[in-house]
C-alpha cells in the first residue's frame, strides 16, 4: 500500500464525526470476506464429490486420483509468499479481487477437459491463482479489527473453508448426476466472477481508506492496533500458562525475523499436518463412504457433508473461545484440536455399520478439527506487526497448505498399497495429528506487549 493511500482518511473522518456512534462496516467486510471465500472453498473441494466419476471415466488409480486433488495445494502453496510481499506494497483489494475473477475463469475451463493431465494441469492453475486470497483475506481481517475481536472475526473467516464443503457436495453430486460431472464446473464458476466484482466495490485494504467507516469505528479498530497487542484482558490462567508456555515476546517488526522465527516456523509445520488431515479428508472421504461403507452415490452426497456440518460450529466456537475463555491465547485450542481430532478419526474406523453413528462421529471429527483452526492464522498477529504480518501469514499458509498436496496422493498410494484398505489409510491422520501436538507445545504464547509495558512500569517481574 502506497504511502498516499495508507494517509488518505475518507470524507466522514473529520472533527464533526468527533464523539458520533461507531458505524460497524467492519462486520460488512467480513460478511463479503466470508461469502467471497465460500466461493474459494467451493472451487477446489467440488473435485471430491466427483472424484468417482472422473476416476471412472479416465479409468485411473487411486494415486493418480489424488494427484489430481493434491496439485491445487501445489500451486497454492507456491504463489503466496509472493502474494505477500506484494500486498505488502499493494494492499489486499485489487489483487484480492483479481484472483478472484481469474481463478474461476479457471474453473469454468476444466469443464471442457478431455484427459486426467488436463484437469491436474488446470488444477495446478487453480492454486496459483487462489494463492493471494487466504493472505488478502486475513491480512484485511487484521487491518479490520481490533485485537480483542481479531480471534472471532478469524474464527467467522474459517467458517467459510467449512460452510462451503456442507452444500458442495450434495449441489456437485446433483448437477453431476443431471448433466455430467463437467457441467459442475462451469456452473461452479459463476459465482467467482459476481463476488470479484463485489470484493472490489465493498472491500479496502485499510478501514481508513473507506468512505463508509466513520471517526469513531475507526478509533475502535485501531485505538489497540499501534504495534501493541491489546487482549481485551489476558490475564493470567496459571495451569494454562504453564502448559502453553506463556512468555514475552518482542514484536517480529521485520521480514528478517519473521523468517528467523521458530514460532513462526512450527506454527507452519503443525499447520502443515492440520492441512494434510483437513484436505486429506476432503479428498476421499467420499471414496471412503462409497467403497467402505457402502453408501449409493446419491446418499454418500449427503453424508460426505458431515464433516463440515462439525467443522462450521467448531470454527465459530474456537473464535470466540480463544477470545473469551482463554482471553486471547491460541494454543490451547491448537492443542485440542490435534489431540481431539486424532481420537475422533479413530472412532470414525470403528464406528458400527449405522448412518447416525457414522454421520455423529464425521460431525464431531469436523468439530474438533476445526476448533482449533482459526488459531493457526490468528496466532501470528500476536507476534507480527501490522506490517509484517501478510509476509508471516504468506509463509504459514504456503508450508501449512502444502499439507493438502502430499495429504491426497499419500493417502491414494495407501489405499494403492494395501488393497483399498481405508484404516490402514486413514491411520496416517492420526500420525500426523499427534506429530502437530508435538510442534504445538513447543511454541510459545505470546503475552501481549501492553501488558507487558505496563507491568515493567510497575516493576513486577515478568515469567
Amino acid at each position: 500500500m502506497s504511502s498516499s493511500t495508507s494517509t488518505q482518511l475518507p470524507d466522514t473522518l473529520d472533527g464533526s464525526a468527533v464523539g458520533a456512534r461507531p458505524t460497524h462496516f467492519r462486520w460488512v467486510v467480513l460478511a463479503t470476506i466470508f461469502v467471497t471465500y465460500v466461493v474459494c472453498m467451493a472451487d477446489r473441494s467440488n473435485v471430491g464429490a466427483i472424484l468417482p466419476m472422473i476416476k471412472g471415466e479416465f479409468s485411473i488409480s487411486n494415486f493418480q486420483s489424488g494427484a489430481i486433488s493434491s496439485f491445487f495445494f501445489l500451486g497454492y502453496a507456491i504463489s503466496q509468499i509472493p502474494a505477500g510481499l506484494l500486498m505488502t506494497k499493494k494492499g489486499t483489494r485489487g489483487i484480492v479481487s483479481l484472483a478472484v475473477l481469474v481463478f474461476s475463469i479457471i474453473t469454468f475451463l476444466m469443464g471442457f477437459t478431455t484427459s486426467a493431465i488436463a484437469l491436474l494441469v488446470l488444477r495446478l492453475l487453480l492454486g496459483i491463482m487462489e494463492g493471494p486470497t487466504p493472505v488478502g483475506m486475513t491480512s484485511t481481517i487484521n487491518a479490520w479489527f481490533p485485537a480483542k475481536e481479531k480471534g472471532t472475526a478469524t474464527g467467522i473467516y474459517i467458517a467459510s473453508t467449512q460452510f462451503a464443503p456442507i452444500i458442495v457436495p450434495p449441489i456437485a453430486v446433483a448437477l453431476a448426476a443431471a448433466a455430467g460431472w463437467r457441467s459442475v464446473f462451469h456452473w461452479f464458476a459463476v459465482p467467482g466472477v459476481i463476488m470479484a466484482v463485489v470484493f472490489f466495490f465493498v472491500v479496502r485494504s485499510h478501514p481508513r481508506q473507506s468512505k463508509r467507516v466513520n471517526a469513531a469505528e475507526l478509533n475502535h479498530i485501531t485505538s489497540s492496533d499501534d504495534g501493541k497487542r491489546d487482549h481485551g484482558g489476558f490475564g493470567t490462567m496459571p495451569l494454562i500458562d504453564k502448559i502453553v508456555r506463556v512468555r514475552d515476546a518482542d514484536p517480529l517488526d521485520t521480514n528478517a525475523k519473521v523468517l528467523r522465527s521458530w514460532n513462526i516456523w512450527g506454527n507452519t509445520l503443525a499447520y502443515f499436518f492440520m492441512n494434510n488431515v483437513l484436505y486429506g479428508m476432503l479428498t476421499w472421504i467420499p471414496s471412503y463412504l462409497v467403497a467402505a461403507r457402502g453408501y449409493s452415490f446419491i446418499k454418500m452426497g449427503f453424508v460426505a457433508s458431515a464433516p463440515s456440518i462439525g467443522g462450521l460450529v467448531g470454527a465459530l466456537i474456537g473464535g470466540v473461545v480463544s477470545d473469551r475463555v482463554f482471553h486471547g491465547r491460541r494454543k490451547p485450542t491448537m492443542l485440542i484440536t490435534a489431540l481431539m481430532t486424532a481420537v475422533m478419526l479413530v472412532v470414525v474406523l470403528v464406528v458400527p455399520q449405522n448412518t447416525v453413528l457414522v454421520m455423529g462421529s464425521l460431525i464431531l471429527t469436523g468439530f474438533f478439527l476445526n476448533i482449533g483452526w482459526p488459531s493457526f492464522t490468528s496466532y501470528a498477529m500476536n507476534l507480527a506487526t501490522d506490517k509484517t504480518y501478510p509476509f508471516a501469514i504468506s509463509i504459514i499458509n504456503s508450508g501449512g497448505n502444502l499439507g493438502g498436496f502430499f495429504a491426497p496422493m499419500i493417502v491414494g498410494g495407501l489405499l494403492d498399497a494395501f488393497g483399498g484398505n481405508y484404516t490402514v489409510a486413514f491411520s496416517y491422520f492420526v500420525v500426523v495429528l499427534l506429530l502437530g501436538l508435538g510442534l504445538i507445545l513447543t511454541l510459545i504464547e505470546a503475552r501481549p506487549r501492553t501488558e507487558v509495558l505496563e507491568a515493567q512500569q510497575m516493576g513486577i517481574e515478568q515469567l
